[in-house]
């Protein structure tokens, strides 16, 4: 049986600019695009606030899953970009296991040389599982 797919976005305006959805869902997989520190209106937040980017860019993948009707624990993947691991390797470890508390996803820590904007610091993408 072929389900047929939902998707999920934010409502920012480059959403439709760039021609991407934050969730794709089909099949009972949700497939959750980049995420990084931004508000509601789509403007970028945090400027050289590591902890800031973080926890905005863990907010907004909460707002994703949310818009599945799924929590943390749904999720099966996390891949986590930094753009500088060798300052914020430590404290992305200590925000992840903050953020997933008991629950144990693959996950995959990547060192960048740069993101999408120059002075973005961390992305998260994920794989999240409904029911």
């Amino acid at each position: 049986m072929t389900q047929t797919a939902t998707t999920y976005n934010h409502g920012v305006s480059w959403e439709e600019q760039f021609g991407v959805t934050q969730g794709y869902s089909i099949n009972g997989t949700i497939y959750i695009s980049g995420q990084f520190s931004h508000d509601m209106q789509g403007a970028f937040v945090g400027e050289h606030d590591f902890d800031l980017q973080a926890r905005t860019t863990l907010e907004n993948l909460d707002r994703v899953l949310a818009g599945f009707n799924v929590g943390r624990t749904q999720i099966a993947e996390m891949v986590i970009y930094l753009a500088n691991p060798a300052e914020h390797f430590q404290p992305c470890v200590e925000l992840f296991k903050q953020y997933v508390g008991d629950h144990r996803p693959a996950a995959t820590l990547i060192g960048v040389s740069g993101l999408a904007f120059p002075h973005q610091l961390i992305e998260i993408r994920a794989v999240a599982h409904a029911g």
